[in-house]
């Protein structure tokens, strides 16, 4: 093999080793802003958790009021159906 193609290949493979390298930096790049933005996200994750929580205790008496009125319409319904079945029951 001649000087001159010796010269021209590890020409080659050093321009390929650069291009290499750069790809491998860009990667790394792109990775870096990936992770990045996953932890922006597990972030927002948490705030939205947190303010969902927050709802959740703030409603928590509205739940147990509606649940009460819900308890104590029953009970009414079944006074009132214990009363007008009861002259049946007797006979």
């Amino acid at each position: 093999m001649s000087d001159e193609r010796m010269v021209r290949l590890l020409e080659e493979l050093r321009d390929l080793a650069r291009e290499q390298a750069a790809r491998h930096q860009r990667v790394l790049t792109i990775q870096e802003q990936m992770v990045a933005n996953q932890n922006q996200a597990i972030a927002h994750q948490r705030d939205v958790v947190e303010n969902q929580r927050k709802a959740f205790r703030r409603f928590r008496p509205v739940i147990a009021g509606i649940l009460g009125l819900i308890i104590v319409i029953l009970l009414i319904l079944l006074w009132l159906v214990i009363r007008i079945a009861t002259p049946y029951l007797r006979s």
